[in-house]
C-alpha cells in the first residue's frame, strides 16, 4: 500500500513538472509578445527541469510498473553525469537570468541592445557547454572504479554521494575535485555572478524616488531570487561535505525536494507571479475559443 502511494505521489510530481514546464514552453513559441531575453532564459530552465526530472524519476516510475529495480553500473554512472551536468547547467542559466535583470534595472536604455539574440544565444550555449564538460572528470573516475561494497544504493536513483559510500576503490581524486573544482566552479562561480548582479540590481531599486516603483521592482525579480535560494540551499546540504559526513537517509530528502518540490515551483513562481504569462496563457485560451466557437 505504501509503494502504491509513493509511486502515485511520484508519478504525480513528474506529470506536474513536465506539465508545467511544456506549458511554459509553448506559451514562449506560441505568443511573440513573450520572445524576450527572459523569456528565453526560462525556457532553457524549463528544458533542464523537465530533462533533470526525467532521468531521476523516470527509472522509479518504470521499475514500478515493470517490478525490476535493478540498474546496470554503466546505466548508473551515466545518469550521475547527466543528473550533474543538467545541474551545474541549471546553476549557470540562473546566473544569466540574473545578469538579465541586471541588464534591465540598471541600464534599461541599452537593454535590447546588449541582451540581443546573439548574446543571448551564446550565453545559453557557454551554459549548457560548461554543465557538461564540468561533470565529464566525474564521469571519468566513475568509469574506472572496479570495486563496491554492495550492489544496492540507498537511493531513489543513482546520486554521486552514496556510489562514493559503496565504492571500495580509491576516491579521494573524486572528492577533491567534488569539493573543490565542482563547487567552485558549478556553485559558487554562477552563486557569485548571482549576488554581485543582486547587489546591484538592489542598490538601483534603492535609487527609485516612489515606493510603489520600489515595489513592483522588488516584486519582479522575487520570483527569480525565490529559485535561486531553494536551489542553492538543496544543494548546499548535499553536496558540501565530505561523503564520510554525509547521512543518507537526509540526503534523499534533499534530492526528491530538489529534484521534484523546486522543478514544479519554478513553473508556478514563474507564472503565478508573473503578468505576462498569466496574459498570455488568457489570449492563448481566447484564441483557442475562438477557432473552437467558428467550427461549432
Amino acid at each position: 500500500m505504501i509503494q502504491i502511494v509513493i509511486f502515485l505521489l511520484v508519478l504525480l510530481i513528474y506529470l506536474f513538472t513536465v506539465g508545467g514546464n511544456l506549458t511554459i514552453l509553448l506559451l514562449f513559441c506560441l505568443d511573440p509578445q513573450l520572445h524576450t531575453p527572459m523569456y528565453f532564459f526560462l525556457c532553457n530552465l524549463a528544458i533542464l527541469d523537465i530533462s533533470c526530472s526525467t532521468n531521476n524519476l523516470n527509472n522509479v516510475v518504470i521499475s514500478f510498473i515493470s517490478g525490476d529495480n535493478r540498474v546496470s553500473v554503466l546505466g548508473c554512472i551515466v545518469q550521475i553525469f547527466i543528473f550533474l551536468s543538467l545541474t551545474c547547467g541549471e546553476l549557470l542559466v540562473l546566473a544569466a537570468m540574473s545578469y538579465d535583470w541586471y541588464v534591465a534595472i540598471c541600464n534599461p536604455l541599452c537593454y535590447y541592445m546588449i541582451m540581443d539574440c546573439r548574446t543571448c544565444a551564446i550565453l545559453a550555449i557557454v551554459c549548457w557547454l560548461l554543465g557538461t564538460l564540468e561533470s565529464i572528470p566525474i564521469f571519468v573516475e566513475l568509469i574506472r572504479f572496479s570495486c563496491y561494497k554492495s550492489n544496492v544504493v540507498n537511493h531513489f536513483f543513482c546520486d554521486i554521494m552514496p556510489v562514493l559510500k559503496l565504492s571500495c576503490s580509491d576516491a579521494h581524486f573524486l572528492e577533491l575535485y567534488i569539493l573543490t573544482v565542482g563547487v567552485v566552479i558549478s556553485a559558487f562561480t554562477p552563486f557569485l555572478l548571482t549576488f554581485v548582479s543582486y547587489v546591484f540590481i538592489i542598490a538601483a531599486i534603492l535609487k527609485i524616488h516612489s515606493t510603489s516603483g520600489r515595489h513592483k521592482a522588488f516584486y519582479t525579480c522575487s520570483s527569480h531570487l525565490t529559485v535561486v535560494i531553494l536551489l542553492y540551499t538543496t544543494l548546499a546540504i548535499q553536496y558540501m561535505r565530505p561523503h564520510s559526513l554525509v547521512n543518507l537517509d537526509s540526503n534523499k530528502l534533499m534530492s526528491l525536494f530538489n529534484t521534484a518540490a523546486v522543478p514544479i515551483l519554478n513553473p508556478l513562481i514563474y507564472s503565478l507571479k508573473n503578468k505576462d504569462v498569466k496574459v498570455a496563457f488568457r489570449r492563448r485560451m481566447r484564441f483557442k475559443n475562438m477557432i473552437a466557437k467558428t467550427k461549432a
